[in-house]
């Protein structure tokens, strides 16, 4: 079986046979069941191609089958029963989800994603996952729904994956609605450490001559971090330096013209060109 939603399938189906929390511990371990789900939708999300329907609409049936029997199957005060009721409920919860969204997707397609978007009764994570469903499609017509989401007010998570899906959107003048969000969550030091790399990368994407005054600030008032990509300097460095040809003055490199500035940045370069194409879902519960 190569499809990985036929493979999904066959590990809840020996989830649900488990007789003890301890064989179910096994049994999601054995499968990488977590990893095996979300690489699956993942798939099923992006791609309109009506792949596995009848396959995701029986993992769908399946995670709720498991969602009811868990309490009954998890009531000891074992450690694994502990951890069937701590983790594992959870994970199912926002595999259904996630499984739902990519259902909905893979039978309506845009349309039906945006209409489980728009309707405010329904779970959180459902309306969550359709919109990254959507985001991972990008289609043309559709800038308007990411750029409603990119205001200060808006749910953090569904934020950050509008600041990521802006990327595809350079005709939309997307990089200054992007520039303009960062300045509205500048003095937010937790909503920036979430959005900053994300709407960093996008603009490393965009590649907007216009952002230039932007990132000069950030050379001189950007976060630091070792990791490039959660670096605000280190980001600013790599787009300025495509731009101008140069390292210019910055808070991080006093040496601007060091062998070593130069190494670091074309490894960060490398490293945000891989990942370019990426968009990265967060928990929502």
């Amino acid at each position: 079986m190569s499809n990985p939603i036929l493979h999904f399938a066959e590990a809840l189906r020996g989830l649900l046979d488990a007789p003890t929390p301890e064989a179910f511990e096994r049994a999601w371990h054995a499968t990488q069941l977590s990893d095996l789900g979300w690489r699956a939708l993942h798939r099923a999300w992006r791609h309109d191609e009506h792949y596995g329907e009848l396959a995701l609409d029986e993992v769908d049936g399946l995670l709720l089958r498991l969602l009811d029997r868990l309490p009954e199957l998890a009531h000891t005060a074992t450690d694994a029963a502990l951890r069937v009721r701590t983790f594992r409920t959870s994970e199912l919860e926002r595999l259904q989800h996630a499984a739902a969204a990519a259902l909905v997707a893979q039978r309506y397609g845009i349309a039906g994603l945006c209409t489980v978007l728009e309707d405010e009764a329904a779970p959180l994570p459902r309306r969550y996952f359709s919109f990254f469903s959507l985001a991972e499609r990008h289609p043309p017509r559709q800038w308007a729904v990411f750029e409603n989401f990119l205001v200060s007010d808006a749910h953090h998570a569904f934020m950050g994956i509008a600041a990521e899906t802006a990327r595809f959107y350079p005709s939309e003048r997307a990089a200054g609605k992007l520039v303009a969000l960062f300045d509205e969550i500048r003095g937010d030091l937790h909503l920036r450490s979430f959005l900053s790399p994300r709407i960093l990368e996008s603009l490393f994407v965009l590649n907007d001559p216009e952002t230039l005054p932007f990132l000069r600030g950030l050379l001189t008032s950007g976060h630091t971090d070792k990791q490039p990509e959660h670096c605000e300097v280190t980001q600013a460095l790599v787009m300025v330096r495509r731009f101008t040809g140069m390292v210019e003055p910055n808070v991080k490199f006093w040496d601007t013209h060091a062998a070593e500035v130069e190494y670091r940045l074309d490894r960060a370069e490398r490293l945000f060109d891989e990942r370019r194409d990426k968009l990265h879902p967060v928990v929502v519960i």
